[in-house]
């Protein structure tokens, strides 16, 4: 596996009660954002840029502070753009967008 970077978008839905799914979902976010990966918060999920396996642990570790967070089950879905011939970034699909 090449060791580039990808884009991973990560979506979680905890089952907790309504007024708890967005405290879960920022515990989710806080360990994005200390991973110091590139990431971009959008309204139905997280894009992440970095190489494969580390955001693969980082999809990990999100599900376990959901867990700690009062989650009883989780819905997560994920998507990944990988290339063969190179790195994949974010700018590279919404920088033309970008104020």
């Amino acid at each position: 596996m090449h060791q580039h970077n990808i884009n991973l978008a990560l979506q979680i839905l905890p089952q907790v009660p309504s007024e708890q799914v967005y405290a879960v979902v920022d515990e989710a976010i806080a360990v994005i954002q200390q991973s110091g990966v590139k990431y971009r918060v959008c309204p139905f999920e997280t894009v992440m840029e970095g190489p494969y396996d580390q955001l693969m642990d980082i999809v990990k570790r999100t599900q376990e502070v959901c867990f700690k967070a009062g989650a009883g089950q989780l819905l997560v879905y994920i998507k990944i753009q990988n290339n063969s011939l190179g790195p994949v970034t974010i700018e590279d699909k919404t920088g033309k967008y970008d104020g």
